[in-house]
Parts: structure tokens; C-alpha cells; sequence
């Protein structure tokens, strides 16, 4: 967790693979620990082929069979089933936007946007951006991303910094 948070959360994004895998690993994550994504982060690497979208778009009903019995990832059927539509989405947004990219950012008008918490009590679960996000992701097709898991994705790929300003990361993060 702690190299998670030096390393990579709140970083800004622009890696469309990298946005599908922070969008995979937080709707995992809704009604879980965040530690537990983590620890299985490598077998959903591998069971999601290396997080690229366009292989998991090629996914079918006979792949979800496999993917539930793999330990080495959270087995909900709902959240596989939820990934594979979402791949396709997303690849449909790459073909409207140019790039997942591009339309993600267009939420936060390009840019992290810095908020200035003091306790951790202060942060949201959600704002009017990740309602906006919700709403626009799921008229796309999308499953599993609420508000609450919108504002997760935005924090973890830098849409929105979110560190404490106390942390030394705040002012790291532009």
C-alpha cells in the first residue's frame, strides 16, 4: 500500500492501457478493501490480458467460466461479465475520441484538478464530476462505474490529486 501511494496513486494518467486497468481494478474493488486488488493486481494482470482492452473485448461467455475459477483474482461473475462489456465500451470511446485518453480528461477540463484536504474525513466519495463521469460512462455502455467508484478511478489516475496537503506527494503531483 504504502509503495502504491509513493509510487503511483494520484499520478497523472495518459496511458489509455493504463486507464482500462485503473477502471477494471476499481470496479473490482467496490464492496472490497483496496488492499485486496492490490495483492491480486498480477493475477488480474494475467487474467485480463495484461489489462489491454481490445484482447478482453474479445472475450466470450465461454471465457468466464476460466475466470471464475481463477484464484488469483476476485471471482464475481457480475464485475467479469461488467469488464468484458466495459472493454468493448472503451474501445468504442477510443474510436469516437481518438483515444480513451482524450475523453477522460475532458471531465476535469484537462487537467488535475488539486483539491486542499487537511484530514482524510474531508475527502469525498464522490463529486459532481464523477457524477457527470457515471453518468456518461454508463449512456456508453459501461457497468460498475457508480459515482463512488468514478471518484476512485479519478483519484488513482491523477483527474484529481487528493493527497493531504501535509503529504509529501501533495506538492510532488502537478
Amino acid at each position: 500500500m504504502i509503495a502504491y501511494h509513493d509510487a503511483e496513486w494520484g499520478v497523472p494518467v495518459h496511458d489509455d492501457r493504463r486507464h482500462f486497468e485503473f477502471l477494471l481494478l476499481d470496479a473490482f474493488q467496490a464492496g472490497l478493501s483496496w488492499a485486496v486488488i492490490l495483492n491480486k493486481r498480477e493475477g488480474f494482470r494475467r487474467a485480463f490480458a495484461g489489462f489491454d482492452p481490445v484482447r478482453v473485448a474479445r472475450f466470450t461467455a465461454r471465457s468466464v467460466p476460466r475466470l471464475l475459477a481463477d484464484p488469483g483474482i476476485v471471482r464475481n461473475r457480475q464485475k467479469i461479465d461488467a469488464t468484458i462489456r466495459n472493454a468493448r465500451a472503451f474501445l468504442a470511446i477510443q474510436d469516437a475520441f481518438g483515444s480513451f485518453d482524450a475523453y477522460i480528461w475532458r471531465f476535469t477540463d484537462g487537467a488535475t484538478r488539486r483539491n486542499a484536504w487537511k484530514r482524510r474525513g474531508g475527502v469525498p466519495a464522490r463529486t459532481r464530476q464523477s457524477d457527470a463521469m457515471s453518468a456518461d460512462l454508463r449512456a456508453r455502455g459501461f457497468a460498475f462505474v457508480g459515482s463512488t467508484i468514478c471518484y476512485a478511478y479519478m483519484q488513482a489516475a491523477g483527474l484529481v490529486n487528493d493527497h493531504l496537503v501535509a503529504c509529501f506527494r501533495y506538492r510532488e503531483i502537478r
